[in-house]
């Protein structure tokens, strides 16, 4: 089942004073289905987060339609959940009360919500730290309680925004552990947002590859490698290499096509 679709979207901003519109992602065309987790790779300032806040309903499209389970997106979704880099917690809420965030929003009882709360935190390793305060955990649990908070209302796709970029590269395996295996028991359907070749090599099903601004698809890669949900056993195997390789000489093409215009 075809989860999100992008159909022909492109996306262009306003500029200050006379300036013609610019273009962020122009004729953009995929599609996701269930269960799959699917990287966009591309140079900086090519659209990628654009791509996101438009699946979110954040931003419509100035052309072409985007829709999650054949219905249209045009304003922010209860089927779509959106982690970006920073983990955005409520400082004056515990991290339990954080993770029941959305469930509250959605008028869940009190019961049921902390049932939920208390199952996430066990799941993202934050068993025992349901009480504190995001000023008291490291930046690797926080992103953890952000992970726990986007999974509480059951979302059938998950967009994430570069989750793991602001964090050291140990803490940064973990979670990449954490969430390929929480993705893989759960079901889960993903777009990913990475700027790490690696990263997007080991968690993903698909990658697509991106030019520069304005952001067209010029590839798309499937990974026919075992070890989707144990990033670390994928990350051994020979073939990430060149498939690593592949990507750098993809991305140079693709800064290229922008030199030529």
């Amino acid at each position: 089942m075809i989860e999100i679709e992008f159909r022909n979207v492109t996306k262009r901003f306003a500029q200050r004073g006379n300036g013609p519109p610019l273009t962020a992602v122009q004729g953009l065309s995929f599609t996701v289905v269930s269960g799959e987790v699917v990287s966009i790779i591309g140079p900086s300032g090519c659209g990628k987060s654009t791509i996101l806040n438009m699946g979110a309903g954040l931003y419509l499209p100035s052309e072409g339609e985007i829709f999650v389970r054949g219905e249209r997106v045009s304003r922010p979704m209860r089927q779509v959940a959106f982690m970006l880099q920073k983990d955005l917690l409520m400082p004056w809420r515990t991290i339990r009360q954080n993770v029941e965030l959305g469930l509250e929003i959605d008028g869940v009882a009190a019961p049921e919500r902390r049932r939920i709360a208390e199952g996430l935190l066990e799941r993202c390793h934050l068993k025992g730290f349901g009480d504190h305060f995001p000023y008291q955990l490291s930046g690797g649990m926080r992103q953890r309680g952000a992970l726990a908070r986007t999974l509480a209302i059951d979302p059938q796709v998950l967009l994430m925004d570069e989750p793991f970029s602001a964090l050291d590269a140990q803490t940064k395996m973990v979670l990449q552990e954490d969430l390929a295996q929480t993705l893989w028991e759960q079901k889960k359907t993903a777009v990913f947002i990475t700027h790490d070749l690696a990263e997007g090599v080991i968690l993903s099903d698909r990658l697509l590859v991106m030019s520069a601004r304005p952001g067209t698809l010029i590839d798309e890669i499937r990974i026919d490698l075992p070890h989707r949900n144990e990033p670390f056993k994928r990350r051994s195997l020979p073939e990430v290499g060149p498939l690593v390789g592949r990507l750098m000489q993809l991305l140079k093409v693709g800064e290229q096509r922008e030199h030529l215009h």
